[in-house]
This record gives structure tokens, sequence and C-alpha cells, in this order.
């Protein structure tokens, strides 16, 4: 391990100052967490312990990200770029939080936002892949439920409205798919992860859980 850790850090084009920026990225859902700097010490400890550690540039020092606070990085898989001078982190956040304002991601402003002093922070979710952010939505239905909602009836009408809907739209995808049009079994499936994504919620799987148990599987 330790002779892979120094073949892959050699690799590595760090800058004038040692250092080398770095992406952290959920390994589950894909959202872009955080960027820090990392130089070749704090490298070989992250690589050594399984938790990342970066390089603080204003303190000149190894900073074991989460070690007050507690949320840990665990490191999953480490990716360099094509020109080897920046680094993927493929993590899982330990208390879901990365970014030291309390929220998930460093990354909640977007170009439609003013950022003046007297406003009251926006803090966006960060982006990740469609059928997360689905479930994000429907979530956020079950916590805040809006007039005229489809996904709150379906919430409100329990197991017998979910469970109907997820077998008449599965029959669906059946259907779909033995008439070989891929427009409508496109569209079939993405009717039925919707509906599923909702059963999941009315009994409190979160879609992580799933997503975990896919990797695990891969793995």
């Amino acid at each position: 391990m330790k002779q892979l850790s120094q073949e892959f850090i050699e690799k590595i084009r760090f800058n004038e100052k040692g250092l080398v920026p770095a992406i952290a990225q959920d390994w589950l859902d894909g959202a872009i967490l955080m960027m820090a700097w990392m130089n070749k010490l704090s490298l070989e400890e992250s690589l050594k312990t399984g938790e990342v550690h970066y390089w603080s540039r204003s303190r000149k020092e190894i900073w074991h990200k989460g070690e007050t606070s507690g949320h840990i990085q665990k490191l999953k898989q480490i990716r360099l770029d094509c020109d080897s001078d920046a680094i993927l982190l493929s993590i899982e956040q330990v208390g879901s939080i990365a970014c030291h304002k309390g929220v998930r991601s460093c990354f909640f402003k977007d170009n439609k936002l003013s950022f003046q002093t007297n406003e009251e922070p926006v803090f966006l979710p960060p982006l990740t892949d469609a059928c997360s952010e689905l479930f994000q939505t429907i979530k956020d239905r079950d916590l805040n439920p809006q007039p005229d909602s489809y996904t709150n009836s379906l919430l409100e009408g329990g197991d017998n409205k979910i469970l109907k809907k997820i077998g008449e739209e599965a029959a669906e995808v059946v259907m779909a798919c033995k008439d070989k049009n891929k427009e409508s079994i496109a569209n079939e499936a993405a009717d039925l992860i919707y509906h599923l994504q909702v059963a999941l919620r009315y009994n409190n799987v979160d879609w992580k859980d799933v997503l975990a148990i896919l990797h695990k599987r891969r793995s």
C-alpha cells in the first residue's frame, strides 16, 4: 500500500509551492462538497489513515478534516485529472456537513443570487445526479406540503395508493419494452422510478441507502 501510495504521489504535478488543488466529491450521489489544498505530507497521511487530510495555507500545517467538528471525510477513491495537476477525492462525508458554515457543500452560491452583506445567506443544495435531486424534491414536499401537489396526494394516500401506482407503472414499463419503443421505455421507467422514490420516502428509506447497496454490489 505504501509503495502504491508513493507511486501515485510521484505522478502529481504540484505547483511552485508544493501544493495541488483537491476537490471532494460525495462517493454516492456525486455532489461536489468542497475544494482545498494538499501537499505530499497531507496526501501521505490521507492514504495511510483513510481519512482526508489537507494543507492549511494560513496556518502552514496539515489539517485533519473534521478533527474538531467530527465531520471527517473517509477516503473511498482518489483520481488525478488529465494533466496530473488536480485531484478528485471520492469521499464519505460523516455528518453530511463539509462546509465550515454548517451546510453540506461549500458550493451553495449561483449567479442568480446577490451577496450583499446585509442580506440573509441563501444555501443552495449541491448539484447531484437527477435521481438524487428528484428524491430531495419528494422529501421537501413531504416536509412542506403544497396544495394540489401530486406527490402530497400520494403520500397522504399511504401504501395502498403508492403501491398501486408502482404496480401500474411497472406494467407499463413491461409493455413499453415489449413494443421496443425507446422513448416510451424511457418515459415509463422515469415514472416508475418516481413512484418508487415516493414509496421509499413514505417508508423513511433514504435514496442514498439504495445507492449504498448498489455501490456495495458493484464493488
